[in-house]
């Protein structure tokens, strides 16, 4: 490991080149535009201007994406044994911003995606209420909504940093399961209020249309609280991968919770103790006990800009850029380093912060060719603050990866490649 830079100096915010966004103002456009990142594999330039020459393209019944952008889904993993079970990654170093267009929203899918005749499709609340009732799709419709700008995130998400080795990868390829989106649906407690939910009930027992017929129980609190039957996504109605036509929604807590192709929501005294909760999405501790219903996503963030298997091209003044989340309410406040740890500068929340929402970041870094590890680490409105790798694996039994929020390190070289490094 190269030796970094202890001490800030001059017009540094911290050590190693981070800067004030005050003085990544005053250098101006003309030395911000110099220091554009590039990735690997660069755009060639374009010297003419062939679009001028003619009539473009007539409107289409559904837009398309800029033809510039690759953007697709990474780490696309399925079980060896049946492909309909796996998951897709969100390619989080090619977007900005905070919304994840629907088509790259991560995916995660216990059987296959079912295509379901919402026509057909019903939902049942039923166990312990006053009167149990069944809906359809358009009587759904009908109800009074909500929009909430969401994030939703795999338990599983970031798993491959808990390896004993660093893997090379892209931010989308370590931490991809993460998205973010604006959900629309129907308040689950005024389906619950018409049905009566018993005194003795404690439990909703979630289960899913799919041939895994996937279930989740969830504490009554969160239901009555901040749950949601989700309709549409980003505006437009669910896509098949995302649980077209209903799927449940838990603001805040692990994706599994949130049960895609909703079926049947049946009240208990007690959790049902599924698959998904014992052998499943639980945290196994040294000590070899498991702890159960660890449901909320701990604060956690990432630098999505420079990242792993990027390059940066010219020496300059560059932006820092990523995302930040938590599931125990808002993003306080973003800390950046770039000297390892050693010292830290706050970050600027670019975007509005929300409960169970995620905010973009940003901070200056001038990078001159010295060798560098970025860092980021949140702190949320609770008070939590994102630990180091180390400190997030400390009581976890080895082979055990749910609810990793361990903070991430980039390391850049002197030839300006950045890749992923344990720190």
């Amino acid at each position: 490991m190269h030796q970094l830079e202890d001490e800030p100096h001059g017009d540094d915010t911290a050590g190693n080149g981070l800067l004030s966004r005050r003085h990544w103002l005053q250098l101006g456009a003309g030395t911000a535009a110099a220091a554009v990142m590039t990735p690997l594999l660069a755009q060639e330039s374009i010297d003419q201007e062939p679009w001028r020459s003619g009539s473009g393209a007539p409107p289409s019944v559904y837009g398309d994406r800029p033809s510039m952008a690759s953007l697709q889904r990474e780490q696309i993993s399925v079980h060896p044994m049946g492909r309909q079970a796996g998951a897709s990654s969100t390619p989080l170093q090619l977007l900005n911003g905070t919304i994840t267009p629907n088509g790259l929203h991560f995916e995660r899918h216990h059987s296959g995606i079912p295509e379901i005749d919402p026509v057909s499709h019903k939902l049942t609340v039923h166990g312990l209420v006053a009167r149990p009732l069944t809906f359809d799709y358009d009587a759904l419709l009908r109800y009074p909504m909500q929009s909430r700008v969401l994030f939703l995130e795999c338990s599983g998400n970031s798993y491959r940093n808990t390896l004993a080795g660093a893997l090379d990868e892209t931010a989308g390829g370590l931490h991809g399961l993460i998205s973010s989106a604006e959900w629309t649906g129907v308040p689950l407690h005024f389906l619950l209020d018409e049905a009566g939910v018993d005194a003795s009930a404690q439990w909703v027992i979630a289960e899913g249309a799919d041939a895994a017929g996937m279930n989740r129980s969830v504490p009554l609190s969160l239901a009555l609280n901040d749950a949601m039957i989700a309709l549409y996504q980003n505006g437009e109605p669910l896509r098949r991968s995302q649980g077209f036509p209903m799927r449940l929604l838990v603001p805040g807590c692990e994706g599994n919770l949130s049960v895609k192709w909703l079926r049947s929501l049946k009240l208990l005294d007690q959790p049902a103790q599924t698959r998904e909760e014992t052998s499943k999405y639980t945290d196994l501790t040294l000590d070899g006990k498991a702890a159960q219903f660890s449901l909320r996503m701990q604060a956690k963030s990432v630098i999505t800009s420079p990242s792993g298997k990027m390059r940066l091209g010219r020496q300059g003044v560059y932006e820092i850029s990523g995302l930040a989340w938590s599931g125990n309410g808002s993003i306080r406040r973003v800390e950046v380093s770039a000297d390892g740890g050693r010292s830290w500068a706050e970050a600027m929340l670019q975007s509005e912060p929300g409960p169970m929402r995620a905010v973009r970041f940003r901070i200056p870094w001038r990078w001159q060719g010295q060798p560098a590890v970025l860092q980021s680490r949140a702190v949320d409105s609770a008070g939590n603050v994102q630990p180091t790798r180390a400190s997030a694996l400390a009581n976890v039994a080895p082979g055990f990866s749910y609810h990793f929020n361990g903070i991430q390190s980039w390391q850049v070289n002197a030839n300006g490649s950045v890749r992923n490094v344990y720190a």
